[in-house]
């Protein structure tokens, strides 16, 4: 074997092992190219023991030993993740960067690239997600992730950056069918959920997102349609005003739906039990959850969607919080978070408060003995909180959630 060829093998197994951090690469690199000129090497052993200090201190204390050696681990990590990302891993323009900028700031830098990581969300759940960003609750995650590599940092930037377009996809979707993120929130399902229904409701030409009545029939109409077509099955299409970005996640969950055809149009499969009762389908579609809508289908005994509206409560507070519910065309429930009682009245002022519905909400479901008191006790609560839950001139919302406490069920949180 020629020499030369020895040694450069050689040189690229050193290369293999060189388990240094990236930052002593790029800082050797530069000083033996005369990239990196003395004054900055002064700077950055100046720059180096208050950044170690101002590290300790965040994630615990500047007066402990082991701190500080976790510090200087982490502010070593930290620049080499700033510098190593924004040059793709070429020494020249990482070491150039470094001669160009200070030590601290490509340690903020870093430090800025993982906080916006752990905001983004993990999960595509509607519900699970807050869009509030970094807290100090954060910063026990922050003190993991500074020690970790480039491509941890990218295989979890990558996923939850699939996850973010996911649930960004679903949303143009709800608001090309007319639903706001708050409603999808409170319905708490998968984003590739809504999408699944949305692709259902195009190829049906529908207009709105379903609730449960309204899904039943579609798929009944698919099926009829199917065995008119000689079952050559559903053609689902991505509209045409879907944004580029969307397209690939889009692409994804049509792909998704292939396997699940063959039962969605099958007429042996009862309709409520594949997607409500069978574990392969559960969770997978999206409907919005209305006691009203079903009250108005007549295979829906009164008595038992009365009892599943009210989960078995009969006190005032619980069935007034049912009924201002149905007054804002919100999923029914009796009892509210305060978070997701202020989102109720934020809806009351921005689509409209609906109050009539609840008189034929009571007189086609409660039992008949109790509608009259039922009646009164919700007449009585609108004359007492109707201007309060209105106002133009609560902002904050102090006045409306008041009443909501003294009135309705609302948990402390």
């Amino acid at each position: 074997m020629p020499h030369h060829q020895h040694s450069s093998q050689a040189a690229q197994s050193i290369a293999l092992f060189d388990r240094r951090p990236f930052f002593e690469k790029v800082l050797a690199y530069g000083l033996e190219h005369g990239i990196i000129d003395q004054a900055k090497l002064d700077a950055i052993a100046i720059e180096a023991p208050k950044g170690m200090v101002q590290i300790a201190r965040y994630f615990g204390s500047e007066f402990l030993r082991p701190e500080l050696e976790a510090a200087r681990d982490r502010i070593v990590n930290l620049v080499s993740l700033n510098l190593e990302h924004h040059s793709g891993g070429e020494l020249r323009p990482a070491a150039e960067a470094l001669q160009g900028n200070s030590l601290l700031s490509r340690s903020k830098g870093a430090s800025d690239m993982l906080k916006a990581l752990i905001v983004m969300p993990q999960s595509s759940h509607f519900g699970m997600n807050e869009a509030a960003g970094f807290r100090d609750e954060h910063i026990p995650l922050l003190a993991k992730w500074s020690l970790c590599s480039l491509a941890e940092y990218r295989a979890e930037l990558a996923q939850r950056s699939q996850i973010a377009l996911s649930i960004q996809a679903a949303l143009w979707f709800a608001e090309k069918f007319g639903m706001d993120a708050d409603e999808l929130e409170d319905a708490g399902r998968d984003a590739e959920a809504v999408i699944r229904t949305a692709l259902l409701m195009l190829a049906t030409r529908q207009t709105e997102l379903p609730d449960w009545v309204a899904f039943e029939k579609t798929i009944a109409a698919l099926r009829k349609k199917n065995t008119t077509s000689k079952g050559i099955g559903l053609v689902l299409s991505i509209p045409r005003d879907l944004p580029v970005e969307f397209q690939s996640v889009v692409d994804g969950v049509c792909q998704s739906m292939l396997p699940d055809m063959a039962k969605i149009l099958d007429a042996k499969w009862p309709i409520r039990k594949l997607f409500d009762q069978t574990p392969a389908f559960m969770g997978r579609y999206f409907w919005v959850e209305s006691a009203l809508s079903e009250v108005d289908d007549f295979d829906r005994a009164a008595s038992a969607a009365w009892n599943k509206a009210t989960g078995g409560h009969s006190d005032d507070s619980s069935l007034l919080t049912l009924f201002l519910c149905i007054a804002s065309a919100s999923s029914p429930k009796t009892l509210l978070t305060a978070k997701a009682a202020a989102a109720l009245v934020r809806k009351i002022r921005k689509s409209g408060f609906k109050p009539d519905l609840v008189p034929d909400y009571i007189l086609a479901n409660a039992p008949v003995h109790h509608q009259g008191d039922y009646l009164k006790m919700w007449q009585d609560f609108l004359e007492d909180t109707r201007d309060g839950l209105l106002s133009d001139h609560d902002y904050a919302l102090h006045d409306a959630m008041a009443l909501l406490r003294r009135d309705c069920n609302i948990a402390p949180n």
